[in-house]
């Protein structure tokens, strides 16, 4: 759990928005969405080989 405490004189925008970058950088939300529902771990191969795919061409 992504834990952020607020500061003496910041304003709860700046807090939400650390908040938000915490939560980014841990890959929460990612996280959350890859789990929503099951993906057997051939589908899950595939999408990576395809990635792989689409990284290697972008770079090419």
């Amino acid at each position: 759990m992504s834990d952020v405490r607020l500061a003496e004189g910041e304003t709860f925008e700046s807090l939400l928005r650390r908040f938000n970058k915490r939560v980014q950088q841990d890959g929460i939300l990612s996280e959350i969405r890859r789990r929503a529902h099951f993906e057997s771990p051939s589908i899950r191969r595939k999408k990576k080989a395809a990635a792989k795919r689409r990284k290697s061409r972008r770079n090419s």
